[in-house]
């Protein structure tokens, strides 16, 4: 072990000496890295936004509709800036009130670049008569000409989101529609008779609050409608014994403010499990010493049907669980960052029902394009909190979907603990970030995931249930080394290698493990060999993305005995592989203005997703996951 950790540490060392090292050379390059650096990092778009005149238009509202959604407001000059943006196409558009809403402008951002982006406003002339919408009849009609004829009114239109949905809504037994004007001016306050009951004297109504904030405040979001399965062979795909089931999600978001973000979601689910979750999340984003980020979900998980093992483990019905976070971003310097936060869960199958996972992450930048950070957390994790926690990123997320339960009857579910310590260093190389990092870990009550076990007695539950048992304390130690780079014009991807050398401790209670998963139980020490690969790619002319993660290690549990006799030899132990496959389809024959379809596929048998202070063995401890496949239609608006 001493030896070990001796030879990580000089090679650690040396890499990090080469890396400085190479800083002359390199800096040489430094202005192409600034403008083509093809890693996965985020762009950004900024620009200004004017009226006819040139003048610059300041309050408007920027938003921006694509692989993530953003909005900014425009400054005095009428600049705006939308930063950490995904690399893709967007859909950029602007309000403000008293202008006629912009036109829908496609901006693509490279990674690691800001797009410029120039904004033209008209302003709204005359109040507009809308056919089957919103409008403003006036007082009197307009002024005839000189030879006597009615002057015809003029039209204009509206800048308002919600007048824009209704001029573009398909027309039925509606024609023309006049609204009084007290119910769309939103800058001047409605007068009340002071004898009428239930009004209040320069209060605006209700439909006016409605109407403002359709209007002044642009929402983005996500609806999807999807199906999901799950299946051992591939002959259960045609069978009624994949447990399909249907899974509705929507997500909504909107500016607030100039400074931060909201983001509401929210899904359901129904069958012999019906579950639903709902989450919300706050972030601020303007420059600033301290960006904050704060957020909240709930999921409940209620069970059905007739599985023994499943109903052992539901004793009132269903299942709840409840999580607050909060981090703060603080640049103590220049070049110093301080990322600290917690997440507390309650989760009420527990015996101990309270989780509590604090982390902080310090970076020091010394010179341009090098970073050193070092990472410390304690991460508490529930057996079965994969079917309650939401992702708070863009990718695919669904509701509880599976029951769980111990493997031993009467056991009571007890959560694992996780001590992270980190090291990191990255540096971009002209168009590649490459890093290096050493850690630590110690994990107490490690828990395995054991799928397709015949409990002797009980149903078979293979697909939609699965066990969970503490197989022990480890402490395990490594060092990884990756990089990040744009391989072609239209790929870009990741790859990391990392070696683990592990210890075990077992408890009485792991020795149950031999029946059911002997790979599992007959580890003590091993050296573990993990190489993950992430590669996506887009296809402009056809719309069509692709995600691909594929991992290949020697560490997966297997089936059967195999990985007990041949122990921990890492030139003898199996190598297995996980992968996630998603394809997303854009359908441009059904695209509006603002709002894009998507047809979404993916096939996977990951069955958590990553964290950087989770536990080496997480992932490599689930025995026998079945391959879930999830297709439907998306709409982002």
């Amino acid at each position: 072990m001493t030896r070990t950790m001796r030879l990580i540490a000089q090679s650690a060392v040396g890499v990090l000496v080469l890396l400085y090292g190479g800083q002359a050379a390199v800096r040489a390059q430094a202005s192409q890295v600034v403008s083509h650096l093809a890693s996965l990092a985020p762009g950004a778009i900024h620009g200004v936004v004017q009226d006819e005149k040139g003048l610059p238009v300041a309050g408007a509202m920027v938003s921006a509709l694509g692989a993530s959604s953003a909005f900014a407001v425009t400054d005095r000059s009428g600049r705006f800036e939308l930063r950490t943006l995904p690399p893709g196409p967007y859909v950029v558009r602007a309000h403000s009130t008293g202008f006629v809403a912009s036109r829908a402008q496609l901006v693509h951002v490279p990674p690691s670049a800001r797009v410029s982006s120039s904004i033209a406003l008209r302003h709204s002339g005359s109040t507009p008569i809308l056919a089957a919408g919103i409008g403003v009849a006036p007082d009197s009609p307009p002024p005839s000409p000189d030879d006597g004829t009615p002057a015809e009114p003029k039209i204009e239109d509206d800048h308002g989101e919600m007048a824009w949905r209704l001029r573009h809504a398909r027309r039925s037994i509606l024609k023309d529609a006049i609204f009084p004007d007290d119910i769309l001016d939103g800058n001047t306050a409605p007068e009340h008779d002071s004898g009428s009951a239930g009004s209040i004297a320069g209060a605006p109504s209700p439909a006016r609050l409605v109407s403002n904030l359709l209007t002044t405040t642009p929402l983005s979001g996500q609806l999807n409608l999807l199906t999901t399965g799950s299946f051992e062979t591939p002959e259960q795909l045609f069978t009624t014994n994949n447990f399909s089931r249907s899974v509705a999600y929507l997500t909504v978001g909107a500016a607030a403010g100039s400074s931060a973000d909201w983001t509401a979601r929210a899904a359901l689910t129904q069958g012999d499990i019906a579950s639903w979750i709902v989450a919300g999340e706050y972030a601020t984003h303007a420059p600033s010493r301290h960006r904050y980020d704060v957020g909240l979900s709930y999921s409940t998980q209620r069970y059905d049907g007739g599985n023994f093992a499943a109903l052992r483990g539901v004793t009132d019905g269903s299942r709840n669980a409840g999580e607050i976070f909060g981090t703060d971003t603080f640049a103590i310097a220049p070049r110093i960052t301080l990322t600290y936060g917690a997440r507390y869960a309650h989760y009420d199958y527990l015996e101990g029902r309270n989780l509590l996972s604090p982390r902080a992450v310090l970076t020091y930048e010394p010179v341009d394009h090098f970073r050193v950070s070092g990472s410390v957390s304690r991460r508490e994790v529930a057996p079965g909190a994969e079917e309650f926690v939401p992702r708070m990123d863009s990718g695919i997320w669904l509701p509880p979907q599976r029951t769980f339960s111990t493997l031993l009857n009467g056991e009571p579910l007890s959560p694992e603990r996780t001590g992270h310590f980190e090291a990191d260093v990255e540096r971009d190389v002209a168009s590649a970030t490459v890093s290096i990092r050493a850690f630590h870990q110690h994990v107490s009550n490690q828990l395995a995931t054991l799928f397709g076990v015949d409990m002797p007695g009980a149903p078979d539950a293979r697909l939609g249930h699965y066990f969970v048992h503490g197989s022990g304390d480890i402490d395990a130690s490594g060092i990884g080394a990756g990089i990040r780079a744009a391989f072609a014009s239209r790929v870009h991807g990741s790859v990391e290698y990392a070696l683990t050398q592990a210890a075990w401790k077992r408890n009485d209670a792991a020795t149950y493990l031999v029946l059911f998963a002997p790979s599992i139980a007959g580890r003590r020490a091993e050296h573990i060999h993990d190489l993950s690969t992430t590669i996506e790619t887009d296809v402009p002319e056809t719309s069509t993305r692709v995600i691909v993660l594929y991992r290949i290690s020697n560490g997966f549990a297997q089936a059967g005995d195999g990985g007990a006799r041949r122990g921990s030899d890492p030139t003898d132990r199996p190598i297995d592989a996980r992968f996630d496959v998603q394809v997303r389809q854009s359908l441009p024959f059904m695209d509006f203005s603002n709002a894009r379809f998507e047809m979404l596929f993916a096939v996977r048998n990951f069955f958590r997703d990553s964290a950087p202070d989770q536990s080496v063995y997480d992932e490599l401890l689930v025995l026998r996951p079945p391959k879930r496949i999830v297709g439907g239609l998306t709409l982002k608006f």
